[in-house]
């Protein structure tokens, strides 16, 4: 089993900066691709951001592609999400993920998810 803790979500101004980071704590070695998520009220969930769990493979949707990063710590089994120029659309909860299938350079069925971490962009 694994465990995904984030943190770093709040309140933030138009054109502000975010660093969200999400831990990664169990069977940390059965995962092969993490990402990040976000879901605004009303709206359906959004994949922004994804990359093999140990490094390398990244990939954004369109929507954050340049203004946001995907990162991982290895020795500290951490995923990092540096959020720059946001925009007031960027307001949503944001959610961490991993999953233990990658094939075909593309992550497979995300099966753990952590709580969340509100992002307002105000």
């Amino acid at each position: 089993h694994v465990q995904l803790v984030e943190s770093g979500g709040g309140l933030v101004q138009p054109g502000g900066s975010l660093n969200l980071s999400c831990a990664a704590i169990g069977k940390t070695n059965v995962l092969n691709c993490v990402g990040w998520f976000r879901q605004a009220p009303g709206k359906e969930r959004e994949g922004i951001a994804t990359m093999r769990f140990g490094g390398g493979g990244t990939s954004y949707a369109d929507s954050v592609k340049g203004r946001f990063t995907i990162s991982q710590d290895n020795a500290k089994n951490t995923l990092y999400l540096q959020m720059n120029s946001l925009k007031p659309d960027d307001t949503a909860m944001y959610y961490c993920a991993a999953a233990v299938a990658y094939s075909r350079s593309r992550c497979g069925d995300f099966n753990y998810w952590g709580q969340g971490t509100q992002v307002t962009v105000s």
